[in-house]
């Protein structure tokens, strides 16, 4: 698999992701749905949404390396949050040091939406190729 991220913009150096990623040569592709604070019993967490984004972060790098792939091959990853300021305020440094963790370069999306599953506050969707 050859990876080539794109990013024309200097200001680019510091979002934590890039504006495009052309990848060629994939022997496969995952497609994950949106990860949540979800524990293997299928509760779902009342914590703080720091709280939430680490627990979901462990349910996306359980999935991506349950089913063979590698964290450092995300492409695309898509975040979904009931406060995009509080994620900025509470949660940013999370995400970055996830995303530097592994060297991950992928086109991202935030999205700020009126709700999630019931008291879920942040959500991570991905696409995953090697």
């Amino acid at each position: 698999m050859e990876k080539n991220t794109i990013d024309p913009w200097k200001w680019g150096e510091y979002t934590n992701s890039v504006q495009a990623v052309e990848v060629k040569n994939v022997s496969g592709t995952l497609y994950c749905s949106g990860q949540v604070a979800i524990d293997a019993n299928g509760q779902p967490s009342t914590e703080d949404m720091r709280s939430q984004l680490t627990q979901t972060i462990a349910n996306l790098e359980h999935l991506v390396t349950e089913s063979g792939y590698e964290m450092s091959n995300i492409v695309r990853l898509n975040i979904f949050t009931t406060s995009t300021s509080e994620f900025f305020t509470s949660c940013v440094e999370v995400y970055a040091g996830f995303v530097q963790k592994y060297g991950i370069r992928q086109a991202t999306t935030l999205i700020e939406v009126k709700g999630l599953f019931a008291t879920l506050t942040v959500e991570l969707e991905a696409t995953v190729v090697k």
